[in-house]
């Protein structure tokens, strides 16, 4: 592939039938030694382990510094309970009724049903019950920001709802997640008349978008596998850039090969250059991802390849995990509304479940209602939404600047409209026009997003200006993906170098000659225009 980028011209102690861990100080606790309860093999400080120095001349080792020739995992390995784990979760035909007898292990390959029907985890409810909201909101918050191994990772934080009989020792992690949740003041204000938005910036990870959220979780498995002597020599996936970037990164983490099929010449540079960088095996394909999807689902069936994409029901158990975190982040209340942009469409249900078992679990009372946003060149749900959902239609995908969501066959279609049904959930679409339009004017306020939060905007000023979201509705909108890595769309917005489009907020650089009196001519113009009106 040939690529070329333009540039500008010129109550926990009751609950004692799991082992007792003793974790570093948090300041929600007032003991000095707070405890609190695993539910799985884990890591833990042992306040009395610390060395003293007799050189009175050298500071004393922190409280609870691991041991000089340790390092974290280590460190896990030598604090772990041999308590036994209760805690359990399975693979479930998705949505399957009470009377379901099917179900695989976790340490099985298999992805669809024997109907061929898509498989959810299933978590063990009533092993998870047996604590209390209280007890999960306390554990939860007691491992933010903290280096134990592994939850210092936002997903692994919540090990016990993701992978609970996994050894610490077959987690690969790079400590992703605990991402930024940002108030959008300014264009909360300026554009919609609000006070409460939130922007959830998932793309602030170790890659650069949402999926390492859910490849932690994948590649974690495939290691326990390997370890297992099961037949898997290597994870593959179809992408459209950011899921061969979190496989190709984990895997190379790990010492597992990787192997991405990506559509030609339909991927931005920065996408590309990651997974060729950790060292993937890529294969440039002359069709759009629903054609690489198919090859590589064929693929799978022949070949001992993991098959990586979200058909692949694990990866959604991290993915979850950031709704639990904008939980945390607001202490526990629930927002009005969450809007999240829609390709194949795993990441809605992943939300959905993530707040759901929030719910079902007693950490809070509600779920918050879910939109979901596409790209109106790539936009089957909200078809199907329009429609009443009478009949669900594939589309061929247009090309769309939000390319991690030009999918017209979405696999989690299922899923999807399972997780808005049952949140009273809406879907919304963008032109091409608006989400540019919306990622620019995010931008000019601070922001630097990626045109499929330009989608979710867009939705959100739909929904605003129809009165259906309230001016003091508190909204969060989940931002996928880094800014970086479309920098060449913003490049041609700004450079107003789009066919057929305004680019009504571009802001090319002025070209000015370089002496003294055409620079003090082109700033006194700029700061006359933006001085105060009186």
């Amino acid at each position: 592939m040939v690529y070329s980028c333009s540039l500008f011209h010129s109550s926990l102690a009751s609950k004692s039938n799991f082992p007792l861990l003793h974790h570093r100080n948090h300041p929600k606790f007032n003991r000095p030694a707070p405890i609190v309860i695993s539910c799985s093999s884990s890591s833990t400080f042992d306040p009395s382990s610390t060395t003293s120095s007799s050189n009175n001349n050298t500071p004393s080792p922190q409280k609870n510094r691991r041991l000089a020739d340790e390092n974290i995992r280590d460190e896990a390995r030598r604090h772990r309970s041999t308590a036994k784990n209760t805690l359990s979760a399975k693979y479930v035909p998705f949505n399957a009724g009470p009377d379901c007898t099917e179900s695989y292990s976790l340490d099985e390959i298999v992805y669809r049903s024997r109907s061929g029907g898509l498989l959810d985890v299933q978590h063990d409810m009533e092993a998870l019950k047996k604590f209390d909201g209280a007890y999960w909101r306390e554990l939860f918050d007691s491992r933010v920001g903290k280096t134990t191994w592994p939850y210092g990772s936002g997903v692994w934080s919540k090990k016990e709802w993701v992978l609970p009989e996994i050894d610490p020792d077959d987690i690969v992690s790079a400590f992703e997640g605990n991402s930024n949740l940002f108030w959008a003041e300014r264009f909360g204000k300026q554009f919609l008349g609000m006070n409460d938005l939130w922007v959830k910036h998932c793309g602030i990870s170790h890659t650069g978008s949402f999926k390492d959220l859910g490849m932690t979780v994948l590649v974690s498995q495939v290691n326990r596998l390997r370890k297992l002597k099961r037949p898997v020599v290597g994870v593959g996936c179809a992408s459209t850039g950011d899921t061969s970037a979190a496989l190709s990164a984990y895997c190379a983490a790990a010492g597992i090969p990787s192997i991405v099929f990506l559509p030609a010449n339909k991927i931005s540079i920065a996408q590309l250059v990651q997974p060729i960088a950790n060292g993937a095996f890529v294969l440039s394909i002359d069709t759009d991802f629903d054609g690489c999807m198919k090859l590589i689902r064929e693929v799978t069936a022949e070949l001992p390849i993991y098959l990586a994409n979200s058909l692949n029901s694990l990866r959604l158990e991290g993915q979850k995990t950031a709704a639990i975190e904008i939980l945390q982040q607001f202490d526990w209340e629930v927002p009005d509304w969450v809007i999240v942009p829609g390709g194949n469409l795993g990441n809605i249900y992943a939300f959905y479940k993530g707040f759901k078992m929030c719910q079902e679990l007693g950490l809070v009372d509600r779920i918050p209602r879910l939109v979901c946003a596409q790209a109106a060149n790539a936009n089957p749900l909200y078809l199907y939404y329009k429609s009443e959902w009478n009949e669900f239609k594939a589309v061929k995908a247009n090309t769309t600047f939000a390319s991690a969501i030009q999918i017209g066959d979405p696999v989690s279609i299922d899923r999807a409209v399972y997780a808005l049904k049952n949140s009273n959930g809406i879907v919304e679409e963008a032109t091409e026009e608006e989400l540019m339009d919306a990622m620019a004017q995010a931008d000019s306020t601070g922001m630097f997003i990626c045109p499929h939060t330009g989608v979710a905007l867009t939705a959100l000023m739909k929904l605003r200006k129809s009165g259906v979201i309230g001016a003091g509705d508190r909204t969060v909108v989940v931002s996928t993906a880094h800014g970086l890595k479309f920098t060449q769309s913003k490049v041609d917005y700004h450079s107003k170098e789009i066919p057929d489009m305004a680019c009504q907020f571009a802001n090319p650089p002025m070209q000015v000659k370089a002496d003294f009196g055409s620079v003090m001519d082109v700033l006194m113009k700029y700061l006359g225009d933006k001085a105060p009106k009186h």
